[in-house]
């Protein structure tokens, strides 16, 4: 009698609890109803795919791209600029790296008197670049001649070049790590070519482009450097070399990144001047923002 009253009771209680449930159930859904669609739902979150990435997603989920800052009649200016330079008679086109080494040498060593003259080429004018240069191939300008000549004749031949006495250290040093490390070569990456003693970035992209005809970056001198803050070719003005090649890089189109150098050297030495800027003879005088400050 006990076990039959306890088994149903348990039953009631069973059938109590799945109403209770379900009470509470449709109380929930009313508890519901009126809050915003969001707060149910699992927020989904979009996901930008660069071009040729991103296979499944849906088209329209990437937002649209920024368009790309770029300077005030920077096309103008450079078409100027090409045309002042036509004529290719200022000192880089005639006394610059790559009139500096021995076209007949092999490609091995052709490539490390490249990089040689970039390095003497630091802080010195081409016409002293270039002397130097000479001497040097007169004397045999290979990997093994550079390291059994002792210091002080490499530093008679390659003076009065800017730096001369560290110069020479680097070149010793640079020589040997070739030597050791790439059988007499020069490496291939900006990234190995800026670890050896004396070689900046400078030197390390026109070594890229001169020795190995790669573009991989632009090469930054003083004349670049100038040249592009005056014309205001970056969004704010920078300090340093390297400030500017990183800023050109973010605008300026790849396939203009190789003749930049050449066509701004030459232009910042024969019109736009360190001092005295021979603003008069510029064809971007009306164009030009710090022209108009003269």
């Amino acid at each position: 009698m006990c076990a039959a009253v306890s088994a149903g009771g348990g039953r009631a209680a069973a059938r109590r609890l799945g109403r209770a449930r379900a009470t509470a159930g449709v109380s929930q859904v009313h508890s519901t109803a009126g809050l915003p669609r969001r707060s149910r739902r699992r927020k989904s979150i979009a996901i930008a795919y660069e071009s040729g990435q991103g296979d499944g997603a849906e088209q329209g989920t990437s937002e649209p791209q920024r368009p790309r800052w770029e300077p005030r009649d920077w096309r103008q200016q450079l078409e100027h600029i090409r045309e002042m330079r036509r004529s290719r008679d200022a000192p880089v086109d005639e006394m610059g790296v790559e009139r500096c080494y021995d076209s007949s040498a092999p490609p091995q060593v052709m490539r490390y008197q490249v990089l040689l003259s970039l390095m003497l080429s630091s802080q010195t004018k081409d016409q002293v670049t270039s002397a130097a240069m000479l001497r040097l191939r007169q004397h045999g300008l290979t990997v093994d001649s550079i390291l059994q000549m002792d210091d002080a004749t490499l530093g008679q031949i390659i003076y009065p070049v800017g730096f001369w006495r560290n110069k020479v250290k680097y070149i010793k040093q640079t020589t040997a790590i070739l030597k050791e490390k790439y059988g007499g070569d020069i490496p291939r990456t900006v990234e190995e070519l800026v670890q050896l003693p004396g070689v900046g970035p400078k030197m390390a992209h026109l070594a890229m482009n001169i020795a190995w005809d790669s573009v991989s970056g632009i090469a930054v001198d003083t004349h670049v450097h100038r040249i592009t803050n005056r014309l205001k070719w970056v969004k704010k003005e920078t300090r340093h070399p390297e400030e500017t090649r990183v800023a050109l890089e973010d605008w300026l189109p790849r396939d203009l990144w190789r003749e930049i150098n050449w066509l701004l050297v030459g232009f910042g030495q024969q019109t736009c001047l360190p001092v005295h800027p021979r603003c008069n003879e510029c064809l971007n005088q009306d164009i030009c923002p710090a022209a108009k400050r003269q």
